[in-house]
């Protein structure tokens, strides 16, 4: 699972390249936002958690979770709070490698290629669509089967929707 060993996976990416303050432990790959009420510290830098809306699939800014190759740390190293955290906000068309969650889709279940992918509010992982989300940022470019654990990397493109 997984294109290569990197988040970014597209070559010469155009989105956009931020840096904050770490609020939490997630792992490269996870959705992010801006921690609200929470003023910048010296430098201005906003401190970062993982996505937080009012339900899965709601709209926000997509913020994705890079590695601090600054420390040697690779996509599985988990980040520590108070550290600062590396992220990149993609642009339509660029492919990622995204964490997912198994409870978004079940455990055992298995993604097609072209599924559309939603983004679980608490977790900041991607689930597989549900409902009536505002927001589906993001497509599967890889057959996933029996996915058991959640923080399963997997090739995905994303939507800018």
């Amino acid at each position: 699972m997984s294109l290569g060993n990197n988040i970014i996976v597209s070559n010469e990416p155009k989105g956009v390249f931020k840096e904050g303050v770490m609020s939490g432990t997630p792992k490269p790959g996870t959705v992010m936002q801006v921690k609200s009420a929470t003023e910048p510290t010296g430098g201005n830098s906003f401190t970062w958690e993982v996505f937080n809306a009012a339900a899965d699939g709601d709209q926000r800014l997509i913020a994705v979770l890079l590695a601090d190759k600054l420390q040697g740390k690779v996509a599985t190293d988990a980040y520590v709070t108070a550290t600062r955290c590396f992220l990149y906000c993609p642009v339509p068309g660029e492919e990622l490698n995204m964490l997912v969650s198994a409870a978004g889709t079940g455990t055992g279940d298995s993604m097609a290629i072209g599924d559309l992918l939603i983004v679980d509010d608490g977790t900041g992982l991607l689930v597989a669509t549900t409902g009536d989300p505002q927001s589906e940022p993001f497509i599967c470019m890889e057959t996933v089967t029996d996915l058991v654990a959640d923080g399963a990397l997997i090739h995905c493109m994303f939507t800018g929707y």
